[in-house]
Order: structure tokens, then C-alpha cells, then sequence
């Protein structure tokens, strides 16, 4: 009898080891499940992070990291983003998903037709002076539809309904320019967006132009491609 207790007691004890076991392995949340990566410490090694996460994403090959509750609570005393991306507000260009990023990695600013206005600026600024961030994204992507909205106003001299209008009129003025160029006029208004946000940061803050002088911070322009999901570099 001692030995039949003994045996089922054992078997329980197995049995429940092994759910432990089988439940460390199938939770998300796991700490050994998150990859770590090393500190980023300039603006260069910051862009090589993000292109080396586009990389992984658009071959199906992301790791997703520091995505978990875990990783959240370690966050709520405070956040050390490595970079700022300034993109569009689209469903389909979410920068931690695309740029295979975490929680706590990139501070995202998204507005349709990522314009820099003052406010959105205002909140660029506050992530360079109080976090350090290291690098600035302008991330347009392939068939934006603020843009294409915006040459269709442009080529029936329409109005946008509503507060549309305003993005419409804040893109006009780098749109119109680049309409007679060869080409796709919508992926010509995306390039030249970029380059004009791009351009615009350094322009209109002293605090990022600062930054930049000082080799402390990169602005770049990027596109995204909603076909495969890569993004490119636009000069």
C-alpha cells in the first residue's frame, strides 16, 4: 500500500512539474522568450537597429520583442526611446510592428501626411530634450492618401470636407510643385513630403538643429512599401 501511494504520489508530483514546465514554455511572457539587445549609443547605431527590425519583419522573420506585461510594468516607472519616428496616421504603418520594436523603443508620432505643424513638433522636441532620443524618422509610405487627396483638390480645385481641408492645404504647397514631374504623381508627393518634413524639423526647431550639429542626433526621411513591407531610405 505504501509503495502504491508512494508511486501515485509521485506520478501527481511529475504531473504537475510538467504543467509548470509545459506552462514556462508556452507563456508569452516568459523573460528568456525576449530577446536583448544591446544598448544603442549614437544616432548611426540607432538607424542600423531599426533597418536591421525591417529587415527581420519583411521576411517573416520578427521577434516581437519586449511586447509583454512584464515588460510594460518595467516601463511604468519610465520610458528611454532610442528613436522618434514622425509617421502617417494609417492603419497599416504601425513603426513598432514594421521597425520589429518593443515597448519603450520608439516614441511614434502619427498624423495624416506626417506634417510637422507646432504641435506635433512641440512633441518631438520634448522626446530629444527628456529622453535623449537619438535619432528622427519621417516614415511616408506607398499610396498615402492624404496625398492623393491632396492632388485630387489640386486637379478639380475642390475643398476636402470638414477639417480635411487642412491637411490638404498644409500638403499643397509641397505637392503642387512635383504634379509635372514623370512618373506616378502620388509616389512623387510621398518623396517630396518626406524630404520637406525632413527638412522642416531642422528648419523650425533650433533645439533639433542643436541636436544635429552636435552629432548628438540624425534626422533621416524613409518610405514605407505596403507590398512588402520594406522600407527604404529616401535622400
Amino acid at each position: 500500500m505504501a509503495r502504491a501511494q508512494l508511486s501515485r504520489r509521485s506520478l501527481l508530483a511529475a504531473g504537475s512539474a510538467a504543467a509548470v514546465a509545459l506552462g514556462a514554455v508556452a507563456s508569452p511572457s516568459a523573460a528568456a522568450a525576449t530577446p536583448v539587445d544591446n544598448p544603442v549609443d549614437t544616432p548611426d547605431e540607432a538607424l542600423r537597429r531599426l533597418l536591421a527590425g525591417n529587415r527581420r519583419f519583411a521576411s517573416g522573420h520578427g521577434r516581437h520583442p519586449r511586447q509583454g506585461l512584464a515588460d510594460l510594468h518595467r516601463l511604468a516607472a519610465g520610458q528611454h526611446p532610442f528613436a522618434i519616428t514622425l509617421g502617417c496616421a494609417d492603419s497599416r504603418v504601425a513603426p513598432e510592428v514594421l521597425f520589429d520594436q518593443g515597448l519603450g523603443d520608439l516614441f511614434d508620432n502619427r498624423v495624416a501626411g506626417n506634417i510637422v505643424d507646432d504641435l506635433l513638433l512641440g512633441s518631438v522636441e520634448f522626446a530629444v530634450e527628456e529622453f535623449g532620443s537619438l535619432l528622427i524618422v519621417v516614415l511616408g509610405h506607398e499610396r498615402c492618401g492624404a496625398i492623393t487627396a491632396t492632388i485630387d483638390a489640386i486637379h478639380t480645385g475642390g475643398e476636402a470636407p470638414g477639417h480635411i481641408g487642412t491637411i490638404v492645404d498644409a500638403l499643397r504647397p509641397v505637392v503642387e510643385p512635383v504634379l509635372g514631374q514623370p512618373g506616378d504623381p502620388v509616389e512623387n508627393g510621398v518623396r517630396a513630403n518626406i524630404a520637406a518634413q525632413v527638412a522642416a524639423l531642422s528648419a523650425r526647431s533650433a533645439i533639433i538643429a542643436e541636436k544635429v550639429h552636435q552629432g548628438a542626433l540624425r534626422v533621416v526621411g524613409a518610405r514605407y512599401d505596403l507590398d512588402n513591407g520594406r522600407v527604404s531610405l529616401v535622400a
